[in-house]
């Protein structure tokens, strides 16, 4: 990754804790301060996906591909968290409560898709194009459902190693009788729909941009 790269992901960073510290100083408590650890959380599969231009063999990228789909979720996640918005507001304006949940979760969706760009070029290379773009546009459907299985269920990526069997049979209720859950596959469908037209016009716009340098 370009150092001019990890540098804006850092100063956004900064903005979205500077908007963040603003917004405890007015209001006088620290509700929205889980918003931090969703940032970090946001990061986990950038940090990774750094790590896998290194390993050529898919063998041995597995484990670390395997621990990348688990936290990708966190990323778009994050702009769910607009359902908080003005909750607690006190004597903040509702602009600026706008303004730190937008950012947090615009910021984190951004490093999602760059560690998704990494590793749908990872794909590429050692596969084909359609293999890279397969794994790109499954991620994002599967996306829709961890988003709903963190928002409206309360799991978490780490969940899978601390309640694995809990955590599998909510996921299994819901595809035995997927009728029986509409919210479920609503959510999967349209949060997924949304995450596959995000990703596609960041690609068109970075590939726009290569060609005119």
């Amino acid at each position: 990754m370009p150092l001019r790269l990890l540098l804006l992901n850092f100063i956004a960073c900064v903005w979205c804790c500077t908007l963040l510290a603003m917004r405890i100083r007015l209001a006088g408590h620290t509700y929205y301060s889980f918003m931090v650890w969703n940032l970090f959380l946001a990061g986990i599969p950038l940090a990774l996906s750094l790590a896998l231009p290194k390993i050529r063999r898919v063998i041995f990228a597995a484990p670390l591909l395997t621990a990348w789909l688990l936290f990708f979720p966190n990323a778009p996640y994050v702009l769910t968290d607009l359902m908080h918005l003005n909750e607690r507001n006190g004597n903040v304006p509702k602009w600026l409560d706008l303004l730190m949940l937008l950012s947090f979760g615009l910021i984190s969706l951004a490093f999602g898709f760059q560690s998704l760009q990494i590793v749908q070029h990872w794909f590429t290379q050692r596969f084909s194009r359609i293999t890279g773009w397969c794994t790109a546009l499954t991620t994002l459907a599967l996306s829709g459902f961890g988003i709903y299985l963190g928002r409206f269920l309360r799991w978490n990526s780490w969940d899978i190693i601390h309640r694995p069997h809990t955590l599998l049979n909510d996921i299994a209720m819901r595809f035995a009788d997927p009728l029986d859950y509409p919210r479920t596959w609503g959510c999967t469908l349209g949060f997924g729909t949304l995450l596959i037209f995000a990703y596609l016009f960041w690609i068109s716009a970075a590939h726009e941009h290569r060609k005119h340098e």
